[in-house]
């Protein structure tokens, strides 16, 4: 790290801590030459993530689709906002930790509804009617058949 006042390279951590739950550190640095104090934020670098659709159309990983089509599922349900975004860190994550860089649609929609399935059935019927395209009331019926089970 430069210092900003003096340019000098060299420079001591003096106090360190998590930003938000999230994977960025803040670091409060003071320069060996001038003692001036400034702050760094450290974030871990992660590669893009791919999704590949069903049409074989490849497209960037984008965790506001995810939380936009939780939201749909969830409405008027007693599910906040705050657990979604929490769910869609956790399947961010996962997708992250796996070192997978392309990742199938269809993997990405059964890590959604088996997050959404363990904290609201109606929500995970709704995004698996979506998901799962069903095409009349039978279709309807299994899914809930497997719910039950």
């Amino acid at each position: 790290m430069y210092c900003l006042k003096c340019g000098c390279e060299e420079s001591k951590v003096v106090d360190s801590r998590n930003v938000n739950e999230s994977n960025t550190i803040r670091r409060r640095r003071e320069c060996l030459n001038c003692k001036a104090r400034f702050t760094t934020y450290e974030k871990i670098e992660y590669t893009p993530i791919v999704i590949i659709k069903k049409n074989g159309l490849r497209q960037p990983f984008d965790r506001n689709k995810i939380i936009n089509g939780m939201l749909r599922a969830c409405e008027k349900r007693p599910v906040s906002v705050e657990t979604i975004e929490k769910l869609v860190d956790e399947i961010e994550t996962e997708l992250n930790n796996s070192m997978e860089k392309e990742v199938k649609s269809s993997e990405l929609g059964d890590m959604v509804i088996e997050k959404l399935k363990n904290i609201d059935k109606i929500a995970y019927v709704r995004f698996a009617s979506v998901y799962r395209e069903f095409k009349d009331i039978n279709e309807f019926k299994k899914e809930l058949n497997k719910l039950f089970k």
